[in-house]
């Protein structure tokens, strides 16, 4: 069965998509932990980040870094925290999380809810800051 990520990535369901290529797909994560929390994803459903062979692995890092570069930009924070925890959905994803303070990336907080068109605000800040 597929997984929730790879439905996104064949439009099943909507995202706050920030950026993709051919390989990658960026979209907010509809909980997040920070406002522009987001979620890097390879388009091939591998579920361990580890089992991903080494050009994808590499060209997902690339990608990510991208987006952490634009999230910064985007959304004023001290650093971008990066996160690949897995367990939740069978699909590797990596999350990137604005942080001004380690607290900010503690999994077990309650999450943010924010209103549809912040959302999609934020998704066009940070789409527009990648280079």
């Amino acid at each position: 069965m597929a997984s929730i990520f790879s439905k996104i990535v064949a439009g099943e369901i909507p995202c706050y998509k920030i950026a993709e290529d051919e390989n990658f797909l960026a979209f907010l994560d509809i909980s997040p932990l920070a406002k522009g929390h987001t979620l890097v994803i390879p388009k091939k459903e591998i579920d361990y980040i580890f089992d991903l062979d080494n050009e994808t692995y590499n060209g997902l890092m690339q990608f990510a870094k991208k987006i952490a570069i634009a999230l910064k930009i985007a959304i004023p924070c001290q650093r971008v925290g990066v996160a690949v925890l897995g367990m939740e959905v069978p699909h590797t994803h990596i999350h990137l999380v604005p942080m001004q303070s380690e607290k900010d990336m503690l999994f077990n907080k309650e999450k943010l809810q924010l209103p549809q068109e912040e959302m999609m605000q934020i998704a066009q800040q940070i789409a527009k800051a990648i280079e």
